[in-house]
């Protein structure tokens, strides 16, 4: 049985967005925290994990994604913040301002048409949040950069499409690749 590793993402490509990611992520690998970075290509909004599938079933998810309509909008990103929460921080974030209840909605389009398909339902609730590092290890001063930094103002993009991503895990960390891309329909 031939399996893909797949997700429903928002490419974060704005130049701008994630040059000012980079500059955060260079600051933050000096807090003395054992870290892994979410390379620049890699960054995006998850609207849908969905995981392991056969590859016979990625044909009924793209054209369940087909049938998802939705009208290009703006995402502002700002504020930096860890989960499970800042004290102890294993994945850091930075948020969504405006276009959170866009996402949201996406998000749950999105869910609503792969529904029909037998998959594995989404084990949280929705947060829009735009992943930039893992703590490995060993927090350093991590803790007090997240709370300094916590109203940092990233900037905006438009989002005008959303993709289905394959992730092939690697020692080096996921490289992954653009299996489909539904646009937005205004």
């Amino acid at each position: 049985m031939n399996m893909v590793r797949c997700f429903v993402a928002v490419d974060v490509d704005d130049i701008g967005v994630v040059s000012r990611v980079t500059r955060i992520q260079q600051q933050i690998s000096e807090t003395g925290a054992k870290l892994k970075l979410v390379e620049p290509e890699n960054l995006h909004l998850t609207l849908r994990f969905i995981g392991e599938v056969e590859v016979e079933q990625i044909g009924r998810i793209v054209e369940a994604l087909e049938r998802v309509e939705f009208v290009s909008f703006q995402v502002e990103f700002a504020s930096l913040g860890a989960f499970p929460n800042n004290r102890r921080p294993r994945v850091i974030w930075i948020g969504v301002r405006r276009g959170a209840a866009e996402l949201a909605e996406l998000s749950a389009n999105v869910n609503s048409a792969l529904s029909k398909l037998r998959l594995p339902k989404p084990e949280e609730e929705f947060t829009p949040h735009l992943t930039i590092a893992r703590v490995k290890a060993g927090a350093g001063s991590l803790a007090a950069f997240i709370e300094k930094n916590s109203n940092v103002e990233v900037g905006t993009m438009a989002v005008n499409s959303f993709r289905l991503k394959k992730s092939i895990l690697t020692p080096r960390g996921p490289i992954y690749e653009t299996l489909y891309e539904k646009r937005a329909t205004g």
